[in-house]
């Protein structure tokens, strides 16, 4: 699998502490739906979709290697996956950044069936800006970042709820 990200801690969003000079993100909540309705959602770019990034992927999957543009008020955001695990104990996805991306890093969604029809979703995130003007934007940035991570557990809540 050739893997084009812009940054060399290809995969630590899987696992284990996140690497140094980075700013970290990790948000969880908990679903009110089973792995395999939340891990639709995640594995196929709903979440990404129903958060409104507009994601145009080179497949319908998430899948080692796969690349994808996320577009968002007028930017496109180049990304690559770079790991999947689908077990019964876990299922999720880390995807990177590309040349040309604002920022440079990695950001995982994970999923882990807790029982009783329940899912943890965890969101984690190692990042740093891409730009000098990123880099001067310093507290909006991080703002933004952190309001992205946090739609994305209330955009899983709401589409795991039972009515």
């Amino acid at each position: 699998m050739d893997l084009n990200v812009n940054y060399p801690e290809i995969g630590a969003t899987r696992e284990g502490p996140l690497p140094a000079g980075y700013r970290h993100l990790v948000r969880t909540t908990e679903l009110d739906a089973p792995l395999d309705e939340a891990a639709a959602i995640v594995m196929t770019w709903g979440l990404q979709e129903r958060s409104g990034l507009h994601p145009e992927a080179a497949a319908p999957r998430a899948a080692p290697g796969v690349e994808f543009t996320l577009r968002y008020a007028g930017l496109r955001l180049p990304c690559q996956v770079v790991w999947v695990e689908e077990t019964p104990q876990r299922v999720g996805f880390g995807y990177g950044t590309l040349p040309g991306h604002l920022e440079r890093g990695e950001a995982s969604f994970l999923l882990e069936p807790l029982g009783a029809g329940r899912t943890r979703f965890t969101v984690r995130s190692f990042s740093v800006p891409g730009t000098f003007l990123l880099r001067l934007g310093g507290p909006v940035v991080r703002l933004l970042q952190t309001r992205a991570n946090d739609r994305y557990l209330t955009v899983m809540r709401q589409a795991c709820s039972r009515p």
